[in-house]
């Protein structure tokens, strides 16, 4: 009878709630940033801007330090605030603890590549300029490859390195926090679509009005 009671202590540690509330703090600060900047933007382009916002932060504040300390050690043996909550993730895929060469150079492109086009694309909403699309295009691409690159190698094994056997580490941590990463970048790239054919379809019509 004590094993099922230790259980909810073992799954639930300080470290468990820090970094929730860090991954809440992080999408807080996200969206006061789109309210701040997005002042004279629609109210969708608001939320996209919440989103990039938030995207940044985790790709810069986050996945920066990872690769810092993958690259210079690992995880497992780093002693600090980030390592505290990249171990806690490590608890679902083992592979973050361990400088994975296929998580590490994906991180590195992630962090790099995409930290530095949602930047862009930020700029790009606020200001209404006429690449915004282009970005937002390239960034979600990198996205969904980054999410499809991180899981694929290892389901081919047969997923040695994922913990699915707790519903915190399946749900929240695997499911939810990386498919939001593929969700959100699926309705950008709907949103371009959309906004593309409308730009097409204008343009038509001028080009008809002047034929006649």
């Amino acid at each position: 009878m004590s094993a099922p009671s230790e259980a909810p202590t073992a799954l639930f540690t300080s470290t468990t709630v820090y970094s929730l509330l860090a991954c809440g703090a992080q999408l807080a600060v996200g969206y006061f940033l789109a309210q701040l900047w997005g002042k004279k933007c629609t109210g969708t382009d608001r939320w996209v801007l919440v989103w990039l916002f938030y995207d940044a932060i985790v790709h810069i504040t986050l996945e920066g330090p990872f690769v810092y300390m993958s690259l210079f050690g690992t995880v497992a043996t780093s002693d600090n605030i980030f390592a505290e909550l990249w171990k806690e993730y490590g608890k679902a895929d083992t592979r973050w603890l361990h400088s994975d060469p296929t998580i590490v150079a994906l991180e590195l492109l992630t962090v790099v590549l995409d930290g530095f086009l949602a930047l862009v694309l930020i700029y790009a909403v606020v200001k209404d300029k006429y690449y915004r699309h282009f970005v937002q295009i390239t960034l979600c691409v990198c996205e969904l490859y980054g999410g499809w690159m991180t899981f694929c190698p290892d389901w081919l094994l047969g997923s040695p390195s994922l913990n699915t056997g707790s519903w915190l580490y399946l749900w929240v941590y695997l499911v939810f926090f990386n498919g939001v990463w593929v969700l959100v970048p699926g309705l950008l790239l709907w949103q371009s679509w959309l906004s593309l054919k409308r730009t097409h379809q204008s343009q038509s019509a001028v080009c008809e009005r002047k034929a006649q």
